[in-house]
């Protein structure tokens, strides 16, 4: 069995995810020489993976990155709600509240123009 070490660890946007994936990977030391046909092959469970983010992702990594550190700046808004809200990109308040539903706190109407008025501006 390999057994392999985290090294880092940190939230990731869907685009975030696809660009990682869809990436070229780094040939490992020791392996033979594989024909580019092999190499380009990606696994069940990553081509899966490539699809689904490249299906769902509504923005650019670049983009959801921006669009997290301006809700980041707003009150009440944790990284991992700003990476939701950057996924879903919601359109309306009951979206915003249904993102927020597990929360403690409520928000105001003014919090969800807010985070509506940040989302609004990279559609």
């Amino acid at each position: 069995m390999i057994v392999k070490d985290i090294i880092e660890e940190s939230a990731l946007t869907l685009a975030e995810a696809r660009d990682i994936l869809t990436a070229p990977r780094k040939r490992e030391r020791g392996k033979e020489e594989k024909g580019a046909a092999e190499e380009n092959e990606m696994r069940f469970e990553r081509r899966k993976a490539v699809e689904n983010t490249t299906k769902f992702a509504k923005l650019g990594a670049k983009e959801s990155r921006a669009l997290i550190n301006e809700l980041l700046e707003l009150e009440k808004t944790k990284e991992e709600i700003a990476i939701r809200i950057a996924d879903l990109m919601p359109k309306s308040n009951n979206e915003v509240r249904a993102i927020y539903a597990k929360e403690r706190f409520t928000l105001t109407e003014a919090n969800i123009e807010q985070i509506l008025d940040c989302v609004a501006k990279y559609e």
